[in-house]
């Protein structure tokens, strides 16, 4: 019985990995990556370095659509089509594009954090 849950638990991880890789070109996966890791993250059946994991890839996820969010904030402007020849709007769009690429960064460099302590079987934290 546990061996079953520990192949389960390493399944539902492994598609969450790579539902957070594919989140790297589209944001609609990291919410398939998040709730799948959230089964194991309340999993109480567990072993400890996949609970890491799980609670690592959730983190992860929650963070990149916070910086997600917050890069989007500032497309606002570009928008209004008068505002459109303003200096300030341009430095809007270029903190955006600036806030937006390390938002691609950080969810990468957890993917690759992660994923490399996943194939060793060692917790992230």
């Amino acid at each position: 019985m546990g061996q079953d849950n520990l192949q389960q638990h390493q399944r539902l991880m492994t598609t969450s990995y790579v539902f957070m890789f594919l989140a790297l070109f589209s944001i609609v996966s990291i919410v398939i990556s998040y709730i799948l890791a959230r089964k194991v993250a309340n999993a109480a059946e567990a072993e400890v370095w996949m609970h890491a994991q799980a609670l690592w890839v959730v983190r992860s996820t929650v963070l990149f659509l916070f910086l997600a969010a917050f890069a989007a904030l500032w497309f606002i402007p570009l928008f209004f089509y008068y505002w459109d020849s303003m200096l300030w709007v341009k430095a809007c769009t270029v903190i955006g594009v600036i806030l937006s690429v390390v938002a691609w960064l950080y969810l990468l460099n957890a993917w690759l954090v992660g994923f490399s302590k996943y194939i060793k079987n060692k917790a992230v934290f």
